[in-house]
């Protein structure tokens, strides 16, 4: 078993599943991913996650990285995973297969906590040719955690009454920096100031990307669960607040 400084600012390249089992437990504060959707594309490795011959063994094959996922992650930390549906075929023609449903059930009975489902609404998502149903424009995000005490700095959206101006996702230095493992605290005086606590319907817009990847998360959508569910420490050589990654 590796220690934390051999992966700590290295973008790592390998099988996920082989990547994790190198990691020490309970040494990660957040893991936010949007794994491989089932039968959806062929990214030509062999073994890929996604082209399994049914959605059940791609379930079981999530559920064991998960696993994985769930030892290394901190008792505080928190899980943010990103899935979409897949209409069936042959046996189960045109039927949706409720994946991302059954995903977040077996990951609860494998001891997670299911603390949000959050509906990422793409108000510029690909027009569709099927007229026999109407054109989904949203995935799911599941926001799960270990434990029922976990880091969590609560975000902001402006209000419903669009006359009333609002900050979005503002920085609360003063009350925001809750030790390990607690709740970020801040005070209903700062809540008048910035709004509502965010809601679990997220409209952000895909963004395209020059490259060979198909599936890039736009940061709109990224940026509330960094700022949300990982903690922030103090950079010995700037001595300002910073993420943790």
């Amino acid at each position: 078993m590796n220690n934390n400084n051999d992966f700590r600012n290295k973008i790592i390249c390998g099988n996920c599943l082989e990547v994790l089992k190198q990691l020490p437990d309970e040494s990660i504060n957040c893991c936010i991913t949007s794994p491989p959707y089932w039968a959806l594309r062929d990214y030509e490795v062999e073994g890929q996650l996604g082209l399994e011959p049914t959605f059940y063994e791609y379930l079981d094959n999530l559920i064991t990285i998960f696993d994985e996922v769930r030892r290394v992650l901190r008792k505080d930390g928190t899980c943010w995973v990103v899935m979409g549906d897949t209409y069936g075929g042959s046996s189960q023609s045109k039927c949706l297969l409720q994946i991302p449903s059954r995903f977040a059930i077996m990951m609860i009975d494998r001891g997670w906590i299911l603390r949000n489902e959050i509906i990422w609404r793409k108000p510029n998502a690909m027009p569709s040719s099927i007229k026999d149903r109407f054109t989904v424009d949203y995935e799911k995000v599941f926001f799960f955690v270990k434990n029922r005490i976990y880091w969590f700095e609560q975000q902001f959206e402006e209000y419903a009454d669009s006359s009333i101006s609002r900050m979005k996702y503002p920085r609360c230095t003063d009350n925001s920096k809750g030790a390990s493992g607690q709740y970020a605290v801040v005070t209903n005086e700062y809540k008048m100031r910035y709004g509502r606590n965010k809601r679990c319907v997220w409209e952000v817009s895909t963004k395209p990307l020059r490259g060979p990847h198909y599936a890039t998360y736009p940061p709109d959508l990224i940026e509330p669960m960094v700022r949300a569910g990982c903690p922030e420490f103090i950079c010995k050589k700037c001595g300002k607040a910073r993420k943790v990654i």
